[in-house]
C-alpha cells in the first residue's frame, strides 16, 4: 500500500494494489477506483484534512470508551 497526499487539491491517495483501473465510484467524499475483476486499487479521500480530523477524533474518543458522533 502507498499513500500520497495532494495538499494543494486537499486529496489523500491509498493505493491498494497495482491493479489496472478499469472503473470508479464516487461516493460521498471519496472516489473509489476498481479492477476489471471488482478489486479495490485506489481511493482517493476527498476533503481529507477534515477527513483525518474527524478521525482523530474518533480515535482519540474510542479510547475513553465514548460514543462519537461526527
Amino acid at each position: 500500500m502507498k499513500v500520497q497526499y495532494n495538499r494543494e487539491d486537499d486529496v489523500l491517495l491509498v493505493h491498494l494494489s497495482d491493479d489496472i483501473i478499469d472503473y470508479a465510484q464516487d461516493t460521498e467524499g471519496m472516489i473509489v477506483h476498481f479492477s476489471p475483476d471488482d478489486r479495490p486499487v485506489l481511493m482517493e479521500i476527498l476533503d481529507a484534512s477534515d477527513f483525518l480530523s474527524r478521525l482523530t477524533k474518533i480515535t482519540d474518543t474510542a479510547q475513553t470508551g465514548d460514543l462519537v458522533i461526527i
